[in-house]
């Protein structure tokens, strides 16, 4: 039986981005099916960004980066040093706008590479339309989609369902609605936890044929 993982994220967070990581280690090995849901953690953000040392400056930085340049190697992720942080607002809604036209994985993946790895503003519509361009989207209708106010109230929705599961930090991950593990830990108690709950990757292979 599949087990179903939803996570709220959001792309201005950097443990999301390892979190992904691990999910994609986690559905090597285990029958998952993920579904990623859109938590803005920082709506106070002006809409054309501001200094993250300004903005958050109890945080100290070097000593941040250096810990996610460790976990993120683990996964392949490269983070740079990001110095903006953008309203995450319009990624979110191009997230939704992915969903709807069957590119949800590959704008989610191309939106964390774009601000942690390449140090683009995710928060300027012309990135993110190219952005959404460079996964096979349609960035006028994107555009479009913004311009209306599409998936505003999708997103708030989505967010006011994460307030009432007491849900107030990302990465969140939920586990089959009954158990849930909050922020990038470790890869085994991910393991320990989806060991008890969830079928191995390799029960659910079909046989190889002989192809000769």
């Amino acid at each position: 039986m599949t087990t179903h993982i939803r996570i709220y994220s959001d792309y201005i967070c950097p443990f999301c981005y390892i979190g992904k990581g691990i999910l994609d280690r986690l559905a090597q090995e285990f029958d998952i099916a993920a579904e990623w849901l859109p938590f803005e953690i920082h709506p106070e953000t002006p809409p054309g960004g501001a200094l993250l040392t300004e903005h958050l400056p109890h945080i100290d930085w070097d000593d941040l980066y250096r810990n996610l340049r460790s976990a993120g190697k683990e996964y392949g992720i490269v983070f740079g040093r990001v110095r903006m942080l953008p309203n995450s607002r319009m990624a979110l809604e191009a997230s939704e706008y992915a969903r709807d036209h069957g590119a949800h994985g590959a704008l989610h993946e191309a939106l964390f590479r774009a601000y942690f790895t390449d140090l683009q503003d995710i928060g300027n519509r012309a990135v993110l339309l190219d952005i959404a361009r460079s996964v096979g989207l349609d960035p006028g209708g994107l555009d479009a989609a913004l311009d209306a106010g599409t998936y505003r109230e999708r997103l708030d929705q989505t967010q006011r369902a994460a307030r009432r599961r007491d849900i107030t930090a990302v990465p969140a991950f939920i586990i089959n609605d009954c158990c849930s593990i909050v922020g990038a830990q470790p890869l085994p108690l991910f393991r320990e936890t989806l060991g008890r709950i969830a079928q191995p990757r390799t029960a659910h292979r079909p046989a190889e044929r002989d192809s000769r």
